[in-house]
């Protein structure tokens, strides 16, 4: 009878890692001309998702989904289809709701010291210091760091891929902006890119 149990303690042990192995796979995003939204100027072409779901979260960061603490991933691809290599180094981007409000990109470092959404309005801290022990935020993952654009260069007729990420809410209506894509030969700026997030 013990060694019944042992060997199911075993084969439950064995399917939890086969399944944790599954969702640590490899995120392979499609190339840029497989997603509705993208603009091209240029010879460079821009995609973009916006992984405001609990599904798409799982797909590229497994068991986080950076929404629950008010951060919103925005899938990037690039797709240089020129003869020149893009510098990428010094790209800006930004997330601009419907109402017009702007918001820069978060760092991958940043993003993993982030402890959730701040207090709500009304409720007030306690008026005498409560030690606490330092707690490890939810957001210090690898996938937060490993899964964002990261690209410096990007040559002829090759793409590059990863998340901006933004303290922000996803909403219809909404925009993503780059700029700071230029040619590494001479610096000429490519035209900036300004593609909506809304669902297609």
């Amino acid at each position: 009878m013990r060694a019944l149990s042992i060997s199911l303690i075993l084969v439950m042990a064995a399917a939890v890692m086969s399944a944790d192995k599954k969702n640590d796979g490899k995120f392979s995003p499609g190339p840029a001309s497989s997603y509705p939204n993208k603009q091209t100027n240029d010879g460079v072409t821009v995609a973009v998702a916006a992984y405001d779901t609990e599904e798409l979260a799982h797909t590229a960061f497994g068991k986080l989904n950076p929404n629950q603490y008010g951060v919103l991933p925005v899938l990037v691809i690039i797709q240089n289809d020129t003869d020149q290599t893009m510098k990428l180094d010094k790209i800006i981007s930004e997330y601009t709701g419907p109402n017009g409000r702007h918001v820069e990109s978060t760092p991958a470092a940043d993003v993993q010291t982030l402890e959730g959404p701040e207090r709500p309005p009304g409720i007030r801290p306690p008026t005498l210091p409560i030690p606490r022990r330092q707690k490890k935020s939810p957001l210090n993952t690898w996938e937060i760091d490993g899964r964002a654009f990261a690209a410096k260069l990007l040559p002829p007729h090759e793409s590059a891929s990863g998340f901006f990420y933004f303290q922000a809410t996803y909403q219809p209506g909404s925009t993503f902006y780059l700029t700071g894509v230029k040619q590494a030969s001479t610096g000429q700026d490519v035209m900036f890119f300004e593609i909506s997030l809304t669902k297609k």
